[in-house]
């Protein structure tokens, strides 16, 4: 697995129109483009191919590719959105964007691959995530730099603007076990113009925390979503469905109420049994598992 951490060591989103003002050849556009191509193609691969190799494999030619596609100057500010596999997230004020996805292995358990690129013009500036999860103990209590990420697929990112400390919240989907996924609230900074994931912002609950993980029975949906009119992100409480089984994550789920984290004065503070009506709530509908998309992806080709 180590060589494919090696591959990256080695080597609001903008419209196509603005991409070709900013760019110094418009043939680099045409090159993105078939870049794009070859990575949809492949990224299909990664998701639907049958063995576990075959998709390590696919995994690998698609890091290779997206690495050549990004080294072509100005690539910055094409969006690849044609990517449905891969997750693209453009911080708003464009200071960097990160792309992360994940493998499925035949056991039912997940890996996940990204990079951090920085909007520096013509030269690439990036940083290759290599997913550390199986290492990190205590995640709520974690600070970590690009090379000992707790992995996840991120679909909504959230600019917190403070004088002191500017940092960005990310919301992430992490698929786990064969028995359960998780989503993640996790934290995404800059010290020396390298990135920093946790921070201690997340205050209540019992204590603060420096990112924060849900883990439910994969049978079940869980809403994780920010409401920006009321600087809110908003989740479900998830309980066992029976007081004994406490600690047993693999039967969490949603009870029909509703907590959150309030944003106040730079932090986070949480807040229990919320009145959700009227919200929007889609649960789950951010990202789509691999194992989803496979049969997605199948009903596709089938009524080609």
């Amino acid at each position: 697995m180590k060589k494919l951490f090696t591959l990256f060591l080695a080597a609001g989103m903008l419209p196509l129109m603005t991409y070709a003002q900013h760019a110094d050849d418009s043939g680099n556009v045409r090159q993105l483009m078939k870049y794009q191509d070859s990575l949809v193609t492949i990224s299909k691969q990664l998701v639907n191919n049958d063995t576990e190799m075959e998709r390590q494999n696919a995994n690998v030619e698609f890091i290779k590719t997206l690495v050549k596609a990004l080294k072509i100057p100005h690539s910055f500010n094409f969006n690849f959105d044609s990517l449905k596999a891969v997750r693209v997230l453009n911080a708003p004020d464009n200071r960097f964007r990160i792309f992360t996805w994940c493998m499925q292995y035949d056991d039912g358990s997940y890996r996940y691959y990204g990079t951090v690129q920085m909007n520096t013009g013509e030269k690439l500036v990036m940083f290759p995530l290599n997913d550390y999860t199986p290492y990190i103990k205590n995640a709520e209590d974690t600070v970590t730099d690009n090379t000992k990420w707790l992995g996840a697929v991120y679909y909504k990112i959230i600019p917190v603007y403070t004088e002191k400390y500017p940092y960005y919240v990310l919301l992430g989907w992490k698929g786990n076990t064969v028995k359960t996924n998780k989503k993640v609230i996790d934290v995404i900074s800059f010290r020396n113009d390298k990135p920093v994931f946790g921070h201690s912002v997340f205050d209540g609950n019992g204590k603060v925390r420096k990112r924060v993980v849900f883990e439910y029975t994969r049978q079940a949906s869980m809403l994780l979503n920010y409401v920006p009119d009321e600087h809110l992100i908003v989740f479900d409480h998830l309980v066992p469905p029976d007081k004994k089984m406490t600690g047993h994550f693999d039967v969490y789920g949603p009870d029909l109420s509703y907590d959150g984290y309030r944003f106040k004065d730079g932090r986070w503070e949480y807040a229990d049994n919320l009145d959700m009506r009227n919200k929007p709530n889609s649960r789950d509908g951010d990202y789509i598992d691999p194992k989803k998309q496979r049969e997605v992806d199948k009903a596709t080709a089938g009524g080609q």
